[in-house]
């Protein structure tokens, strides 16, 4: 269950401030996209409504200090069944995202919002909002999915928490309004901690073991080596490859001279 907030006014004895649910999730949406930091001041507004390939329209899109994309989707009138299911959909879409596409949704985003074109690179508005020198060198390397709604129900919780045991990155957010006369104040609170969050995903996305393979890409950029070159002159690392191979052999066939047994796997070579 999500953290519950109250608030109450101190005076010579607390008073307890009402708690008022937002009349449209559709107002939050605004409120986020005029202040991204209400939900995480950790990200980096870069699009509002953004059309996928699939038809449907992403609520709000988010980039934080990595590079990885946040795809942010409010509850509505949605039940919790579609609300995930089209968030795992977007999610789907989001991963294919590369860096042009990226900085394409956000000019399209500032055009939108400036009603003109906007002389500000996204490297440019990354680099001011987060006090950084230069993008990461790759974007997109991994993208998180956000729920946010004035009330969460049982069912949606339920299903949020099981996607995290299994390493999917999705949280959710509430978001309730106290009034305290004309004044209103706006609370958030996290269904899961971020920091455990993060905790539960890093320990189900373990790097597998290394299948003892390598693989070489070739002609990628004009002055690179293409595959002629390779298939006549041979690559670095298969010429590596072979003198750690020649470095084992040599090693067994010295102990095999010697009298000793030859160990199943030579643990450490020179080249290693």
């Amino acid at each position: 269950m999500p953290i519950e907030i109250a608030l109450w006014r101190m005076g010579q004895t607390p008073e307890r401030v009402a708690f008022s649910a937002l009349d449209e999730e559709k107002h939050l949406e605004s409120l986020l996209a005029s202040d991204l930091s209400i939900l995480d001041p950790n990200l980096l507004l870069i699009g509002r409504q953004v059309p996928t390939i699939y038809g449907k329209f992403i609520d709000l899109l988010a980039i934080d200090r990595e590079g990885n994309l946040v795809v942010i989707e409010l509850k509505k009138d949605k039940t919790p069944r579609d609300v995930v299911a089209q968030l795992l959909d977007y999610g789907s879409w989001v991963k294919t995202l590369d860096d042009t596409d990226i900085a394409g949704i956000y000019e399209k985003f500032m055009d939108k919002r400036d009603g003109a074109p906007s002389s500000i690179s996204l490297d440019a508005v990354f680099c001011e909002r987060f006090g950084v020198t230069a993008m990461p060198e790759t974007l997109n390397e991994a993208h998180e999915l956000l729920v946010v709604a004035t009330v969460l129900d049982d069912s949606t919780e339920r299903i949020i928490d099981y996607l995290t045991d299994f390493g999917v990155a999705i949280n959710a957010a509430f978001f309730r309004v106290f009034k305290d006369g004309d004044k209103e104040y706006l609370t958030r609170a996290w269904l899961i901690a971020p920091e455990t969050a993060d905790a539960k995903i890093s320990d189900k996305r373990e790097k597998l073991p290394w299948n003892g393979e390598y693989y070489v890409s070739f002609g990628h950029r004009d002055n690179s080596r293409n595959w002629e070159d390779a298939c006549k002159y041979g690559s670095f690392l298969s010429r590596w490859r072979r003198l750690v191979l020649a470095d084992v052999e040599h090693a067994r066939a010295r102990r095999a001279h010697l009298g000793q047994r030859a160990p199943d796997r030579l643990r450490r070579c020179r080249y290693c």
